[in-house]
């Protein structure tokens, strides 16, 4: 059997000895036991609280509702006020019985024989009960919101006193067979109420009585301090509707976000108060607890102030009785929505303004601290709500910024000056306009002089300067124009060479995150040694490489180019960007500065427009700086967490799930990471240190974290997974507490915001990282592990893609046509050599084996791979070769694909080698390939132990361009140590092995 007690108020009771004392009710059937919280000081307390008690059929028959109120002081202390005994069996008979709201009267502990019994009060009691279920649940707290007015005459319910709203017994904590209680209390209630009691209607009416009502000016008066100000893309009344609306999807949101149960809501309900329409609402409901707080009850009781239908403002007072000196304080919330600012696409805006305010009810010298914790209470409490808000309505600054993107870059992507604009301002100068105006007066000089005889050496047809005053305008006048017809040609040559020495791009799209960067302008570049600068910028980000064009003797370039990235699978971390003078596609010692852009440290609103300051030795004297826009978009929206889990269980072995919204939110504001920085699993664990530091590791798609919190002492740090270099795991010792651990190492420079929980530091400058005292080891180290290997740069399918289709044909014309092309092509010798190595055992760097993939990674050759050689006529075979530069070889980290032909040599016994190599990702790398030939032949007929290698460079120019001496010249010097290096090396490691 199941018995409801609801415990609605109490009057008459005995006055405490305390003013200051609050008053509580006890309840206890059988074996079970209750009790209310309190509340006061008051003479007339109201709880409306439900309990609800589980009984045997034995219990049941004979039980008795002992029901006592207690007066609670400061010191802990109690006073009895008055008892109660309701017997269950006299009045609940059999199936379900349910008892309106009841008057009981309360009687002192002890009662005296033969003397009048003492006045304690009464008690208001509702009862119900039900017959056997397998409902177990009890104290389940339920506000009834019930308002009764107190009959002197009657122990029973007067119905024309009651003033009830019943709606909130149809709430979530309620059960089934709870409305008989609700159809019990209709049924008393007397007709005549109705007209001045408070009526129930729908949220749209009671804002359409309100807007014709006279409305408040209290909020003119409100002062509190602001805890949100948002504006977002929504009409005011959506937003009205979305915050306050009955049973709203955004509050069912923000319950789970912020751990809420018990969650009790109150129809909006209206009344008169004065010659004002009041239009109100309560709302229970109980925080979870935490590790160091527990469970609080919170009442919230919300009142328009204005609702005009274009204005709203709602006055919400808090009391939280449960909390520590809760019953001296209550809290007002003002929410203000107003019509917003206009923005470009001309939607309605609404912007939500809440502030607060803390009244103390009475006198308290914990005043400061209570103010304190409520601030950031409050504060925390609501950057979860606006989180919340953000996933159903558009915050407006996000959308200027995306507006904006399409509005920045669309002039930049068209031509913003004729030639005749450029030209005029290019030559507005002081030696243009001198060179016109001296031509003219010379002209006009000329026009007016007389033709005078020859003199001294002068003979028809030469007339030298008569004096030296002439010689020296002579001079003048000859600089002047030969400055003069310097700009004019190179204004002539910039114009020529547009759209040709930009480097083409691809206007990419694609689900994913996509990257946009537009280049506008550098100032205050330093003239090289050459007094020549031809600056261009590279752009780096998750492994592809991006380069702008190159601007021609200028220190302050204006590129204004669009430079878009393929759609990147995983969200990138780090934007490096670097700038050159430019010396050819070898070029590695002509940096002029660098910079990196962290997107996990920059708002979309920074990174939106940025000067970008350069570091290096030339930056930093000369202060360069970049006019960046940066634009990080996700096409793939919700589902790109899904997607990202769902490939990460592949690698991981084990079932990633999402979590919950309010622990990712917990996760990105502990590190100050942006929204769409996602937590995908945290550990508990130790950091080594001199001391081990127990804390939380957290892994997500671009970092890794670590907290703890020992006393107040807090310590934080996050690495970025494109900063780790390996990791190690660790076999259990004595350091470690007898657990195996992890160890992370960073590469040479990386992660020195963190190096304050970095365990050492080794002699190339890598900090150590190491985590142990894994829960599940296991289960860590995989999950960390795959997180860093995906972040691994690796060569990109798609790319590849779409070079084997831009190459194939470029390929099979340099096999068939390589020989008519080797006649063509100029091809100068870059190095020769004899080596005492038998020609057989020196051909091995060109057969596939262990030996070539060996030398050609040490001569910066990056995953180098090579096909087998096919026969593509007698004695005539070939192979495709794939590679990339490293560093140290280019700083573009250039791809080579090469076409490799082997024929028998025409001259001597050996063999011709010829390579035909195509460079990408290179400035100008569309305008030319390199062909590389190696001689190998042996110095006698019968294949002696010596052999001699020749090796021959050259360039086949496919277009037109201004550096072509400059390229040529680096391509040779580079091939030609590279060449160097590969026979010394292969004459090395075949020593070795003989």
């Amino acid at each position: 059997m199941k018995l409801r007690v609801y415990v609605l108020e109490a009057t008459g009771l005995v006055p405490c000895k305390a003013a200051a004392a609050s008053v509580y009710v006890k309840l206890k059937v059988g074996k079970h036991k209750a009790r209310t919280r309190a509340v006061g000081p008051t003479d007339k307390p109201s709880w409306k609280e439900e309990f609800v008690f589980l009984l045997s059929d034995d219990e049941s028959d004979n039980a008795v509702l002992q029901v006592t109120l207690f007066c609670q002081f400061e010191s802990s202390s109690k006073e009895l006020l008055g008892r109660s005994e309701v017997p269950l069996g006299s009045i609940l008979v059999e199936g379900e019985q349910s008892v309106p709201p009841t008057w009981y009267s309360l009687r002192p502990k002890h009662n005296v024989p033969n003397m009048r019994t003492k006045d304690c009060g009464k008690i208001l009691l509702s009862l119900s009960l039900t017959g056997r279920n397998n409902y177990v649940e009890a104290s389940n707290l339920l506000d009834v919101d019930i308002e009764l007015k107190n009959s002197s005459s009657m122990d029973t319910i007067d119905s024309t006193e009651v003033k009830r709203s019943m709606d909130s017994l149809e709430a979530e904590t309620s059960v089934k067979d709870g409305d008989s209680i609700k159809q019990v209390i209709d049924s008393v209630t007397d007709d005549n109420y109705a007209s001045t009691s408070t009526t129930v209607s729908t949220f749209e009416e009671v804002l359409e009585i309100m807007r014709s009502s006279n409305q408040s000016d209290a909020l003119e008066s409100f002062q509190g301090d602001v805890v949100v100000t948002k504006t977002y893309i929504v009409d005011v009344k959506d937003l009205n509707s979305l915050l306050f609306k009955p049973k709203s999807e955004f509050i069912s949101n923000l319950r789970e976000f912020q751990g809420i149960t018990c969650y009790v809501e109150g129809p909006w309900t209206q009344s008169m108060e004065g010659d004002s329409l009041c239009v109100t609402r309560t709302i229970s409901y109980t925080k979870n607890s935490t590790k160091f707080a527990k469970s609080v009850k919170t009442m919230e009781e919300q009142k328009y102030l204005k609702a005009d239908g274009k204005n709203f403002a709602i006055l919400a007072k808090v009391c939280t009785p449960e909390v520590p000196f809760g019953d001296c304080f209550e809290v007002f919330l003002l929410y203000k929505i107003t019509p917003g600012p206009q923005i470009p696409s001309g939607e309605p805006t609404s912007k939500l303004d809440i502030s607060y305010n803390v009244e103390f009810k009475q006198t308290t010298l914990m005043k400061g601290m209570i103010e304190t914790s409520v601030h950031h209470g409050l504060k925390e409490n609501f950057e979860g709500y606006a989180d919340v808000l953000s996933w159903f309505v558009k915050s407006a600054e996000s959308s200027v910024h995306s507006l904006d993107k399409d509005q920045l870059l669309a002039p930049l992507l068209a031509d913003h000056q004729s030639n005749i604009e450029l030209a005029i301002k290019y030559f507005c100068n002081f030696t243009i306009i001198s060179v016109i105006l001296m031509g003219i007066y010379v002209v006009a000089h000329i026009v007016l002089s007389e033709s005078d005889a020859t003199k001294g050496l002068e003979f028809g047809g030469l007339d030298l300067p008569d004096s030296f005053g002439e010689l020296v305008t002579s001079g003048i006048l000859i600089l002047q124009m030969k400055r003069a017809f310097s700009m004019i040609s190179h204004f002539v040559q910039a114009r020529l060479r547009k759209g040709i020495d930009h480097h083409s791009f691809k206007t990419t799209h694609g689900d994913g995150w996509l990257l946009t960067v537009a280049l506008i302008e550098g100032i205050n570049l330093p003239l090289f040694i050459s007094d020549t600068l031809d600056p261009y910028v590279m752009l780096r980000c998750n492994g592809m490489t991006k380069t702008s064009s190159v601007q021609l003797q200028t220190q302050d370039p204006q590129w204004n180019e669009v430079i878009q990235f393929d759609a990147m699978q995983d969200p990138p971390s780090v934007l490096d960007v670097e700038l050159f003078n430019f010396d050819g596609p070898f070029d590695q010692q002509f940096s002029l500065g660098h910079a990196e852009i962290n997107f996990l440290k920059h708002t979309a609103s920074e990174l939106a427009d940025m000067w970008v300051p350069l570091e290096g030795k030339l930056a930093q004297a000369c202060q360069n700086r970049l006019h960046l826009r940066v634009f990080l978009e996700n096409t793939r929206g919700p589902e790109t967490i899904k997607h990202y889990l769902t490939k990460m269980e592949k690698e991981v072995g084990k079932k990633l799930s999402i979590q919950s919204p309010h622990k990712n939110s917990a996760f990105q504001k502990l590190f100050g990471l942006p929204a769409e920085e996602y937590l995908i699993k945290d550990y508990s664990c130790s950091l080594k240190r001199k001391i081990p530091l127990q804390g939380r590791l957290f892994v997500s798609a671009r970092v890794v974290g670590f907290y703890a919190n020992l006393f107040g002492h807090k310590t934080r740090f996050f690495l970025l997974w494109e900063d780790v270099e390996d990791i190690q795991v660790v076999a259990p010792s004595l350091a470690t507490i007898g657990s195996p651990a992890l160890l992370l190492i960073l590469k040479s420079g990386r992660g020195m915001e963190a190096r304050h929980g970095a365990k050492s530091q080794d002699e190339e400058g890598r900090l150590n990282f190491m985590f142990h005292s894994f829960v599940s080891f296991n289960t860590a180290c995989r999950t960390i592990k795959a997180l860093w290997r995906s972040k691994a740069i690796e060569q990109r399918s798609k790319l590849q893609e779409e070079q084997e289709g831009d190459d194939k044909s470029d390929n099979q014309s340099d096999v068939t046509e390589s020989g008519s092309s080797e006649e063509d092509v100029a091809m100068e010798e870059a190095y020769s050599i004899e080596l005492p190595v038998h020609i057989e055992s020196l051909m091995e760097i060109f057969s596939g084996s262990h030996l070539e993939m060996k030398i050609m990674s040490k001569v910066g050759c990056l995953d180098y791979s090579v096909s087998q050689w096919e026969a593509v006529r007698p004695n005539a075979f070939k192979r495709q070769v794939l590679y990339k530069y490293n560093r140290y070889m280019s700083i573009f980290g250039s791809e080579v694909i090469g076409t490799q032909l082997k024929s028998p040599s025409l001259v001597g016994n050996g063999w011709t080698i010829n390579d035909v190599m195509s460079l990408h990702n290179v400035p100008f790398g569309d305008h030319f390939k390199v062909h590389l030939k190696y001689e190998i032949q042996c110095l006698e007929a019968d294949f002696s132990s010596t052999s001699q290698c020749h090796v021959y460079v050259g360039v086949e120019w496919l277009k037109k361009t201004k550096f072509k001496k400059r390229i040529t010249k680096n391509i040779f010097d580079k091939l030609a140590h590279r060449s160097k290096e590969i026979f010394e090396l292969a004459e090395r490691e075949l020593a070795s092995l003989t």
